[in-house]
């Protein structure tokens, strides 16, 4: 008897430790793996990161609808969201652009409401090689409930350019900290370990 209400416990305690764990991954963090270079410098291949998924608001499991609004998408961000292609895969990276910009690229240059874009955390791989669509894109106007979004490698990133807007709906939550990072075994990146990402 003793034996059966011992087994009894630990059976609920796991019940509600998934059930803590699920509610925490749907509403609260989620992690995610860096598995492309299309956002370095600023997130390296292999590294691990807690995605905010508060800080747009909480949505109705499994749905896009936000039940409770916590606050918008910023120019800046980075984001984890379902690319637009295929809403199993998610993808991420920052927002250049809101609802209503005006987004445009010549010659490598992001201008935004036709002015030049200053940012700091850009990557040029291929600096003397201008592209079509990479590097001569627009102007096109963001469309309500919608972001332009661009990979800070700016060379090697499949980004807004190439697929269009990011859904407002299809926003999983804010990039926030860096908890684990690594180039493969034996090789961890400590000085990465405890990043806050702007």
């Amino acid at each position: 008897m003793q034996q059966k209400s011992l087994l009894l416990e630990y059976v609920e305690a796991l019940v509600v430790a998934f059930a803590l764990a699920m509610l925490i991954r749907t509403f609260v963090v989620q992690a995610y793996k860096i598995p492309s270079g299309s956002m370095l410098e600023t997130l390296q291949i292999g590294d691990h990161l807690l995605v905010n998924k508060f800080s747009y608001g909480i949505k109705l499991p499994f749905t896009h609808k936000v039940v409770v609004p916590v606050g918008d998408p910023q120019r800046g961000d980075i984001i984890v969201f379902e690319y637009p292609g295929d809403p199993s895969i998610d993808y991420i990276k920052r927002i250049v652009g809101q609802p209503g910009d005006v987004m445009e690229v010549r010659n490598k240059q992001l201008y935004r409401n036709g002015e030049a874009v200053q940012e700091a955390y850009i990557r040029h791989s291929q600096p003397g090689i201008v592209m079509p669509v990479r590097d001569n894109f627009g102007p096109v106007t963001v469309p309500e409930g919608h972001y332009f979004a661009m990979g800070d490698n700016r060379d090697d990133s499949q980004d807004s350019r190439f697929w269009g807007f990011v859904p407002r709906g299809a926003i999983r939550g804010k990039a926030w900290v860096i908890y684990w990072s690594w180039e493969g075994l034996g090789n961890v990146r400590w000085d990465r370990i405890g990043t806050v990402l702007h």
